[in-house]
């Protein structure tokens, strides 16, 4: 099987992070969430518009077998044992065993370097890979 590389996902994790958190900055830019007055109520529609993409891109899409970045860069993020997509559930599950990632020093967004599948934790828990082509 022909694994990403680290390179790869960050590229793919970027193109997909970039388009929530420009809808999260115009919305704090537009909003007053920059203000002493506080965010208002634009705020929390742009806020609302970032979490709703970045739900459809990373769970709608990803559990399909690729969000917008993955698409972009030719991989696929699919189940180690069938080579089928993860689902919406698997693609939930995964994001949220990425706080294991994050919680050892974000060592886990590291392992892709030299794990022999490229696997971060989360893939490891899930049992997912993500693949070129």
């Amino acid at each position: 099987m022909n694994y990403a590389n680290w390179i790869q996902r960050v590229g793919s994790n970027l193109i997909d992070v970039l388009p929530a958190a420009a809808l999260g900055g115009i919305g704090a830019a537009v909003g007053g969430g920059f203000s002493s007055d506080g965010p208002n109520a634009l705020y929390f529609v742009f806020l609302l518009l970032a979490i709703a993409y970045s739900v459809y891109n990373r769970w709608v899409l990803g559990g399909q077998g690729a969000s917008l970045g993955k698409k972009a860069l030719g991989l696929r993020l699919i189940k180690e044992q069938t080579g089928q997509p993860l689902g919406f559930g698997g693609a939930f599950l995964r994001d949220i065993c990425h706080v294991v990632d994050s919680f050892i020093c974000y060592v886990g967004w590291l392992f892709p370097l030299w794990d022999q599948k490229r696997q971060t934790i989360a893939d490891k828990i899930v049992g997912s890979v993500v693949t070129k082509g």
